[in-house]
């Protein structure tokens, strides 16, 4: 019997939000992904430390190596996965950036309250 294989990563996001469904059909439609999806409001996602509240209010991504990360560090994560994305992925995570980004995602976080 083998073990099945995860993906590097796991995408948690809210297939309810237009927005965030339409961007997530994108990267899917990107061939040579590693990059396993699991939208939240429909699906039952297997996370633990991730309350489905907290995966529909903002982006999560899970690492390769386990660790959960939220927000900009999410997409970046995704980017440099992603193909044609991952330089920007690698050249925007630096601190200082991702602190920008950060600022920027919770804006439109703001905004997208007005969709749903």
């Amino acid at each position: 019997m083998t073990a099945k294989t995860q993906s590097p990563l796991t995408v948690y996001y809210d297939g309810a939000c237009p927005v965030c469904s339409r961007e997530i059909g994108f990267y899917r439609g990107r061939t040579g992904a590693d990059v396993t999806y699991c939208d939240v409001a429909t699906e039952a996602c297997p996370a633990p430390d991730l309350k489905r509240e907290d995966a529909l209010r903002r982006f999560h991504v899970r690492l390769a190596d386990g660790a959960l990360v939220s927000g900009a560090a999410a997409f970046l994560a995704l980017w440099r996965q992603t193909p044609g994305f991952g330089l920007a992925g690698r050249l925007l995570s630096a601190r200082p950036v991702v602190a920008v980004l950060d600022l920027a995602y919770d804006g439109f976080l703001k905004l997208r309250r007005l969709w749903r």
